[in-house]
């Protein structure tokens, strides 16, 4: 079955795989009626000693794949379909296997801060955290601002903040009710490990700039892609309900080794997540949140230019001219040889099944995923699900991470009620 077909009998009868050179493939799905949430686990770049760009950058072994979507799915199964800025943080940010929260890159300093935003669709209100310490969920605190700001202005006509970050954001989520967590308990032996290889690299990275020890420069970039050192994930979700309204969350730890203070793209507004129900002015419904090299990703604000493409008629090569135009080959990146990212998106529209036998009022939802990393984890299902069903999409044999780029996705039918 092709994808006009599919569209054509509004089914969900495939995902199809589309890579940037040009292959083609379908495999079976099967229909969701209720909701959809999409979770992905891009890598964060982080290759050490060179920051940021790096090659392996979102590698998933084979021997964690079952690791990695046994996560996916636990986060799918936690959504609630009264809560959907829940998304997946009760779950992702607690796994070692992923770089948010618990677990995060440590910072050069040996420190773990954290970024995360989150944005409603319906509302356009938006909350984020950036170099937060000491708190195990941090899109949590940007679920809390969003909220907050959802209620109106403070005080003497103050204007509630929607960005918070360090210390301030710590202490204003502490005395709203999140319970800190000792940043101690926040490293795991996996994390504290890496912290060693790295700062390791980092000192014989300054011998080979100096002149010392070039043949170690060989012998590590041998082994940086074998050990995958470093190489946790940034998490993220989007998701539609029953109403056709959207959200979408993004969380991470940030690159190893940044900077103490480095903000990544997981709190900057437009380049994270984004998330804004249909308008007279846009057909659809969207939600996209992203992952990859921080800076890559705030420079051209990727969340936002996906967005705005999927207003297009054909999603899949919408967002396949905009991972191609609006980050790899993005002036923004001009002297960028190596652009790493992937996203998530999400859109829908209302339409009605007007056959004779019976009117149905349904949701279409056209979900994708895309990335220029080496691969990306993912898992999606709907609330009346039993289980969620997951992905590792990988880039094909002999494409260059950094250059070249998938795509995959699905289409399916949420069915709300009969018309009355």
């Amino acid at each position: 079955m092709t994808v006009d077909t599919a569209y054509r009998h509004l089914q969900i009868q495939l995902v199809y795989q589309l890579w940037y050179t040009g292959a083609l493939a379908t495999i079976p799905s099967r229909t969701n009626d209720i909701s959809l949430l999409c979770s992905f686990l891009p890598g964060e770049t982080v290759k050490m000693p060179v920051l940021p760009g790096a090659n392996g950058a979102g590698y998933h072994s084979e021997s964690k794949a079952k690791e990695y979507k046994h996560v996916c799915k636990r986060a799918c199964q936690r959504v609630s379909l009264f809560c959907p800025f829940a998304l997946t943080c009760p779950v992702l940010p607690d796994s070692p296997f992923t770089n948010a929260g618990m677990g995060s890159n440590l910072n050069l300093s040996g420190e773990i801060e954290c970024d995360a935003s989150i944005m409603d669709g319906k509302s356009l209100h938006y909350g984020a955290v950036g170099a937060v310490s000491g708190i195990n969920n941090p899109v949590l605190v940007a679920n809390r601002l969003l909220s907050e700001a959802q209620k109106g202005k403070l005080s003497a006509g103050r204007i509630p903040p929607c960005f918070l970050v360090g210390r301030g954001a710590h202490d204003w989520a502490v005395s709203h009710g999140i319970p800190p967590c000792p940043s101690e308990k926040m490293a795991t032996k996996f994390s504290l490990s890496a912290y060693k290889r790295n700062k390791h690299k980092m000192e014989l990275a300054e011998k080979v700039e100096t002149g010392f020890n070039h043949h170690s420069k060989k012998r590590r970039q041998a082994s940086e892609t074998e050990n995958g050192s470093g190489l946790l994930d940034t998490v993220g979700a989007i998701v539609v309900d029953r109403e056709g309204n959207v959200a979408a969350a993004v969380s991470s730890g940030g690159l190893a080794m940044k900077h103490p203070g480095r903000v990544g793209q997981a709190a900057h507004h437009g380049c994270g997540c984004w998330a804004e129900n249909t308008s007279t002015l846009n057909p659809y419904s969207t939600a996209v949140s992203t992952s990859g090299c921080g800076e890559h990703l705030i420079r051209t604000m990727l969340a936002r230019e996906c967005s705005s493409a999927m207003q297009c008629e054909d999603a899949h090569q919408a967002l396949l001219e905009a991972m191609q135009n609006k980050f790899i080959s993005s002036p923004f990146l001009a002297s960028e040889d190596c652009v790493l990212g992937g996203v998530i998106v999400l859109r829908c529209c209302r339409y009605s099944d007007a056959q004779p036998s019976a009117d149905i009022q349904a949701i279409l939802v056209e979900f994708l995923w895309s990335h220029t990393t080496e691969s990306m984890c993912v898992g999606y299902m709907s609330a009346q699900d039993g289980k969620a069903k997951t992905h590792i999409s990988r880039l094909p044999p002999g494409a260059v991470a950094g250059q070249s780029l998938a795509i995959e996705g699905g289409v399916c039918r949420l069915v709300i009620s009969p018309l009355n």
